[in-house]
């Protein structure tokens, strides 16, 4: 017998609302935006819940449902925000508008798709004094080229002034501060940074399925790679690469496991680490290997398993340490400065309720981690200024984002602009199997997702200004190098090349920033014809994959043969 009882449990009730973000003055004529902050009472913030705004002496000034203020007249107002059972008041001053004139520059009057520019509105007063602390609104419109019918929102401009088109044309942004409106307008043409791919080797593994892979060159001065397996008997393949039209298999290093997810090697070229998942014995951990000379032989130095005995989904080298991580909860740094006797000296985890890890990344001092939805956290262990060690990780910043889907990110500083980049891509399957079909060995996966890209310039203020969403395919791992960014795709995006220079802001697909794509199709594939391309590196002139049904492709960037348009562009 079993009776099911229906249970509601209710929401935390709302605690406090908290005016944010306000103007230093208020000026007739002016139409600022009041920002509030809903909190409940297990302090977290509530977007689910409507506000109300009023104000009041709607002479003075008056608010919309979307709290925007119309401010007609100066004099003493109060507003108030109320959500649910919270509100709060503030009274404000309202003053006379003192600009008399407003003039609006621009960084330059032509540019490409995907090029920020810089609208400058300057506001005077009677006496030719600028007027720094008066709000202006932005808006753009324009004329795409002739040749683009029915584009859609083609261009958008920021409060701040920043402006970006996606399309080709003439566009017009109008600036305005109470009675006065500038504008100004500018020349767009499409950037045109296409470029063919074409095959240069192969290393074709298809009786299983292939992971990560990491290139390098050995202490003999000649070039490696080497690929894990997933779920498949626990080999990593070694691969001698010097010749990318003539790519030779060495040898393959067998370890207890199913599965071989991630390989590292580290900055000399001296050790490999490489992770295990499915272990026989259920002690999974790490594998350390002798790798600068695989023509020699690849010796197994070491493995390490205490405390990661849950398996180890990936891991990072860098200066002498390893980062793994343990059970998805968590990463240890266990020190190889002897690799024939590794040793845990630190270790980083969050403390929020239903935490986990997928990734680490170190760069320049800095653990940046991939926590789903906890989104990426950085953590200085030598690098990031405030006194972290190895063995005393401390966090610099964190950044969510809503969907929860942090798979994977890689810090980045443009070579072009200086900026403090961190791109971080999504995993995730929201559509289910294709056809309604059993045998998932032999259907390729549906996935979504995308590059999110992060200005963290300031560890306390990271802020999402551009991303990189390709309609068709989710994203898997990626790399950036040369203002380039390389991303693996699963079925069927297959492999992009995309062209980040410059000031990022918007969506870079749609800006015409694609420089390449492959798709590497294999009929006789472990899955056949399922492209799903684990990660890409570039190394010397060369773009080496890993695709999960086919092994290792070295591909290269040519010149245009033919014509190879922006679709949506007039050729």
């Amino acid at each position: 017998m079993r009776v099911e009882v229906p249970v509601t449990v209710p929401l935390p009730p709302i605690e406090t609302v908290t005016f944010a973000t306000l103007p230093a003055k208020f000026y007739v004529g002016t139409y600022p935006r009041i920002d509030v902050v809903v909190t409940d009472t297990t302090d977290t913030i509530r977007d689910d819940i409507a506000v109300q705004y009023s104000t009041s002496d709607p002479a003075i000034a008056t608010v919309d449902r979307f709290g925007e203020l119309t401010l007609h007249q100066d004099g003493p107002v109060e507003l108030t925000a109320t959500a649910a059972s919270g509100h709060a008041t503030m009274s404000i001053d309202v003053v006379a508008n003192p600009v008399t004139s407003l003039a609006l520059e621009v960084s330059s009057d032509e540019a490409r798709t995907g090029d920020v520019l810089r609208f400058t509105a300057v506001a005077n007063d009677a006496r030719g004094f600028s007027v720094r602390d008066v709000p202006v609104s932005f808006a753009v419109g324009g004329e795409t080229a002739s040749g683009i019918l029915a584009s859609g929102a083609s261009a958008h401009v920021l409060p701040d002034g920043r402006f970006v088109a996606e399309r080709s044309g003439v566009y017009t942004v109008l600036a305005t501060t109470g009675a006065h409106t500038e504008r100004r307008s500018v020349t767009i043409t499409s950037r045109d940074v296409r470029r063919d791919i074409e095959v240069v080797g192969r290393g074709a593994v298809r009786d299983r399925r292939s992971s990560d892979l990491w290139v390098w060159e050995g202490s003999d001065g000649r070039d490696y790679a080497i690929t894990g397996t997933w779920g498949a008997d626990g080999h990593a393949i070694f691969w001698d690469v010097s010749d990318p039209t003539n790519i030779e298999k060495l040898t393959e290093t067998q370890v207890d496991a199913r599965t071989i997810n991630d390989v590292k090697v580290s900055e000399d070229g001296d050790i490999a680490v490489i992770s295990r998942e499915g272990a026989s014995n259920r002690r999974n951990g790490f594998v350390v290997l002798g790798v600068g000379n695989p023509r020699e032989g690849v010796p197994v130095l070491s493995e390490f398993t205490d405390q990661l005995t849950g398996g180890v989904h990936n891991v990072f080298i860098a200066e002498d340490h390893v980062y793994a991580l343990s059970a998805g909860r968590r990463y240890d740094v266990i020190s190889i400065k002897n690799p024939r006797a590794p040793e845990r000296v630190g270790r980083f985890e969050l403390a929020t309720p239903g935490h986990s890890v997928h990734d680490v990344w170190v760069s320049d001092g800095v653990a940046f981690s991939s926590n789903w939805t906890d989104g990426i956290v950085a953590v200085d262990v030598g690098g990031g200024g405030q006194g972290g060690t190895p063995e005393r990780p401390v966090e610099l910043g964190r950044y969510r984002y809503p969907s929860g889907w942090n798979h994977a990110a890689f810090p980045y500083r443009s070579q072009s602009t200086g900026k403090f980049y961190l791109f971080a891509g999504d995993e995730a399957y929201p559509y289910g199997g294709i056809s309604g079909s059993d045998d998932d060995d032999q259907m390729p996966m549906r996935t979504a997702g995308w590059i999110h890209v992060i200005d963290w310039s300031d560890w306390n203020n990271p802020q999402e200004v551009a991303r990189y969403q390709v309609p068709e395919a989710g994203t898997h791992n990626f790399w950036v190098e040369d203002d380039v960014l390389y991303v693996g795709f699963y079925y069927p995006g297959g492999l992009r090349v995309v062209d980040v220079s410059g000031e990022l802001m918007g969506d870079l697909y749609k800006q015409g920033r694609e420089i390449a794509r492959f798709v590497p199709f294999d009929p006789n594939g472990y899955t056949p014809n399922a492209p799903f391309v684990w990660g890409p590196q570039p190394y010397k002139g060369h773009i080496f994959f890993s695709e999960f049904n086919s092994g290792l492709w070295a591909v290269r960037l040519a010149d245009k043969t033919g014509p190879a348009p922006v679709i949506g562009e007039p050729r």
